[in-house]
């Protein structure tokens, strides 16, 4: 029987490639590697890969996407949560978030995977993104 090794890449619906792709690229520090215009449909995809080539994201701009804000109660999405080796790492990630003036909460223990630590912040369109680290072995 096939087995799925790993994620290849994880999309998300943005309304505005431009503004999105500088963001994930200063942020998180993601690089981009791949990008496809259709200009015939209005089309946008922008491939970015992570500095050790671990995860992908892609950011997708349609036509036809509403400009309003992201909504984790619609059925889709409700979140992406990232994964770094340590507390200190999260924290770090803290500073890197108000350094860049990122709207964020304060890491919080979480209430699903008892020892592990969450930041929680949001992208220019509202999509809620995280950064976990889970206790260490």
């Amino acid at each position: 029987m096939p087995t799925l090794t790993d994620v290849h890449h994880l999309a998300l619906a943005v309304t505005d490639v431009d503004r999105s792709v500088p963001w994930y690229e200063r942020v998180l520090e993601l690089k981009e590697v791949a990008r496809r215009e259709d200009p015939s449909t209005g089309l946008r995809k922008v491939l970015l890969r992570d500095r050790t080539d671990t995860f992908s994201v892609m950011l997708v701009q349609r036509p036809e996407t509403e400009r309003v804000a992201f909504d984790r109660r619609h059925t889709g999405l409700d979140h992406l949560a990232f994964k770094v080796d340590s507390h200190f790492e999260l924290q770090e990630w803290e500073q890197r978030l108000a350094e860049y003036g990122v709207t964020h909460r304060p890491i919080t223990a979480s209430r699903t995977l008892p020892g592990s630590s969450v930041l929680v912040f949001h992208d220019p369109d509202g999509i809620q993104l995280e950064v976990w680290a889970d206790p260490a072995a």
